[in-house]
């Protein structure tokens, strides 16, 4: 069926689609102070912005799985191109806060969209274990592209002037944007394949189980807390005598090399195992950058990377596995509430930062030494959600111990 199909060109098209999701990511963690002394907006204005960014992305991830098989992922990429376009140039050309909030909304659909297309695509161009082993090199570039960004966004920074401009920076952005469009432009697509047995309602139906509502809820706090330090690292850490943007590329490289060798740890500690392990280290890592300050921060991040690096994948496979007939509609689900729920708390932390803030100026607190105290604060609060998720998955542990899993091993999203 897909003989004639150019599959190095779509997959590499897929990698650099998803570079760009991760540039988005990482650049404009990179540009959130300037954006906030620009247009002089507070913490929790700067998080709604954020929030917009979470918030496109599970809509156009649910949108676009349910009309992959009759829109199809060229068009479904189409829009992903439009959309990121739209929010590169429209964040560029924003006047005041309105406007980032909309461009910022398109930013993230077009990274729904991406997700949305190319996870099946790559399932429909290949099988069985070759399947596996190009969906893992495909997610290797979120944390791998997080990497990157944050290097670039930091030398531009550095380098003043031109380049320092947060405008400058944004315009790195359309880079990834145009080798995609390249890329995937005039190339035929792989037909969609049929997906299986299971019809919508039974998909409905497996999603009212106990099973996948505690997966569910989980999901809201893991995504929280692997996104929750990455993107408000350079104010909360900015004072803490640690570069920031070093701070998110190890962060992001220790995940991206972590994601590479999965399959062995997985296969050890098993997946409650590896669920309740990050929640440990996260809980760990997210107190350290809370209380401590100068290189040890650099420590701090390696083992903050080393517990949310499996959350999201594991947490997807353990929906596949556990609660098999949602399908792949149960797989957006749970990574649309991921992305939900942590635009829903973008405000929140932004709000966090502005309390702790007043009260540390009240104190006596100011310059440097107030904006440490404040993150510091914030990320104190932060610590919460791999608190609470400790409890869970100690319960998911004995909960799931004696469980035979299906074998299925679903395409992983960031």
């Amino acid at each position: 069926m897909n003989e004639n199909i150019n599959k190095s060109a779509l997959f590499n098209g897929s990698c650099f689609a998803l570079i760009t999701t991760a540039f988005t990511f990482a650049i404009r963690a990179g540009i959130l102070p300037q954006l906030g002394q620009e247009f002089g907006l507070s913490g929790e204005q700067l998080g709604f912005i954020n929030s917009m960014w979470f918030l496109g992305f599970p809509i156009s991830m649910i949108l676009g799985g349910l009309v992959y098989h009759s829109f199809g992922p060229a068009n479904i990429m189409r829009v992903a191109f439009v959309a990121h376009t739209l929010g590169i140039v429209l964040t560029i050309y924003a006047g005041g806060y309105a406007m980032l909030l909309i461009s910022t909304l398109f930013i993230g659909f077009g990274n729904g969209c991406t997700e949305a297309a190319c996870n099946p695509m790559i399932a429909d161009m290949y099988s069985g274990v070759k399947m596996n082993k190009m969906l893992n090199r495909f997610h290797m570039w979120f944390p791998g592209g997080i990497l990157l960004g944050a290097l670039i966004s930091k030398f531009m920074t550095d380098a003043g002037g031109f380049l320092a401009s947060w405008q400058t920076q944004m315009w790195i952005l359309m880079i990834p944007t145009i080798i995609y469009a390249v890329l995937f432009y005039g190339k035929a697509f792989p037909k969609p394949k049929v997906e299986g047995v299971t019809s919508l309602k039974e998909n409905f139906k497996a999603m009212v189980s106990p099973v996948f509502i505690f997966l569910f809820c989980c999901m809201a706090l893991t995504a929280i807390t692997e996104f929750g330090p990455q993107q408000w690292v350079n104010i909360v850490l900015s004072r803490s005598g640690a570069d920031a943007m070093l701070i998110l590329a190890l962060t992001t490289g220790v995940m991206a090399v972590g994601r590479f060798f999965a399959g062995p740890i997985v296969k050890a500690l098993g997946q409650t195992g590896v669920l309740l392990s990050g929640a440990i280290f996260a809980s760990i890592g997210i107190y350290l950058f809370s209380v401590v300050t100068g290189p040890v921060a650099y420590l701090a991040a390696i083992i903050f990377a080393m517990g949310v690096c499996y959350f999201w994948p594991v947490m997807v496979g353990a929906t596949a596995q556990r609660v098999p007939l949602s399908g792949a509609l149960g797989m957006s689900i749970i990574g649309g509430i991921g992305m939900f729920s942590t635009a829903i708390f973008q405000p929140v932390i932004g709000r966090w930062i502005d309390v702790a803030t007043e009260e540390n100026m009240a104190a006596g607190l100011s310059g440097d030494t107030l904006e440490l105290a404040a993150g510091q604060d914030t990320l104190a609060k932060m610590v919460m959600f791999p608190g609470i998720l400790i409890v869970l998955f100690v319960v998911f542990f004995f909960w799931q111990k004696n469980v035979t899993t299906t074998k299925h091993v679903p395409a992983e999203p960031v």
